[in-house]
């Protein structure tokens, strides 16, 4: 139609849009179905257009790519190259969400205070990777007790009891990269040993 209303002409690209932004991130329908609770089918169908796109679906696929809902509908660029990323605090720590697709592997930007010193080990399902950016980094994993400082990375299977932290000398930056159980990363590197007279 000639003098199609910009709203339903809006509504019928959402559809490419999706798909584009899915198919560039290299992720599958089921991975994004995981991630969002959609079922596979109803992805596919609001990828091709069958299924008319609602603020229902469109918010939790937003939310899974951590993208603005402005960029699955298409509004108009502002022209801001910046990405407005947003910290959360989660017990004490300052935790900012460094990935922006689903998947199995999600990193993470931490920043942990000095007061977060007092060891208090846990266990659960996954694998991590930790790559200390600034500040010393106290990890404890089963009998171990060791001191990371900057460019140093360890990872570990999360069933084992595990707890990092502050030494207690200043905050603590790093990256943590966080996977399903059975996921390994690929860079590998030897904590330094720690005197015993260390803490």
């Amino acid at each position: 139609m000639e003098h199609e209303p910009a709203v339903t002409r809006a509504l019928s690209e959402v559809g490419p849009r999706l798909k584009r932004l899915r198919t560039q991130r290299g992720v599958t329908l089921a991975a994004l179905s995981e991630a969002t609770g959609i079922s596979k089918s109803t992805l596919s169908r609001l990828e091709s257009g069958q299924r008319r796109p609602s603020l229902e679906l469109l918010l939790p696929i937003a939310q899974a790519h951590q993208v603005p809902l402005d960029e699955l509908v298409g509004a108009p660029e502002v022209g801001d190259p910046r990405i407005r990323l947003k910290p959360q605090r989660i017990n004490g720590n300052t935790v900012l969400p460094l990935t922006r697709q689903p998947g199995s592997l999600q990193t993470y930007k931490m920043v942990i205070p000095a007061t977060r010193s007092t060891p208090e080990p846990c266990t659960h399902e996954g694998y991590e990777w930790l790559f200390v950016l600034s500040g010393h980094l106290r990890l404890i994993l089963a009998d171990h007790d060791l001191i990371m400082t900057a460019g140093e990375a360890a990872e570990f299977d999360t069933r084992v009891p595990h707890w990092f932290g502050s030494t207690g000398d200043g905050p603590v930056e790093l990256l943590s990269v966080f996977g399903r159980q059975g996921e390994r990363m690929h860079v590998r590197a030897k904590p330094r040993p720690r005197n015993k007279s260390s803490r």
